[in-house]
């Protein structure tokens, strides 16, 4: 084929009228873009990636000496809950989805210790269970085995 005939292949078709169904009507422009979209083969690939690749700490098992401790501001705290005490406290907090946690850091007044939960209430309602607790820190608090102690 010469370069002529090449360029003049399809002026018979070229300037023709779109043909029309007439069992089918023509789709809109948006339903044809829908058509072109792009695909997630894998839903939820991305996410479980995500997930596997978040980090979460191990719960500190606690000596006795340190849980002797614990106990000791518990008891002082409640022997001081109507004065409120301010204490600072870091607790575990467990995974949702996954083993292990992270810890948290919380600072307010204690309102009431409930011994059958098991539980610190914290005005403002903030609720931690003393067992997932690992330090805290009573503000203004001296042991009692301690001569000098900084106010």
């Amino acid at each position: 084929m010469n370069d002529r005939m090449k360029c003049h292949r399809y002026d018979d078709v070229i300037n023709r009228q779109h043909p029309t169904s007439k069992k089918h009507p023509r789709m809109s422009n948006m339903n044809r873009a829908a058509q072109f979209a792009p695909f997630a083969a894998l839903t939820g690939y991305e996410e479980s990636i995500e997930e596997t690749a978040r980090l979460t700490d191990r719960r500190i098992e606690l000596s006795e000496y340190e849980i002797e401790e614990l106990n000791t501001k518990l008891s002082f705290i409640q022997e001081h809950i109507k004065e409120r005490p301010e204490v600072t406290i870091t607790y575990f907090q467990p995974d949702e989805r996954k083993e292990g946690g992270k810890y948290i850091t919380v600072t307010g007044k204690v309102r009431r210790i409930d011994d059958v939960y098991k539980v610190l209430i914290f005005e403002g309602e903030k609720i931690i269970k003393i067992d997932t607790v690992l330090k805290i820190i009573i503000r203004n608090y001296c042991p009692k085995n301690i001569d000098i102690c900084p106010t």
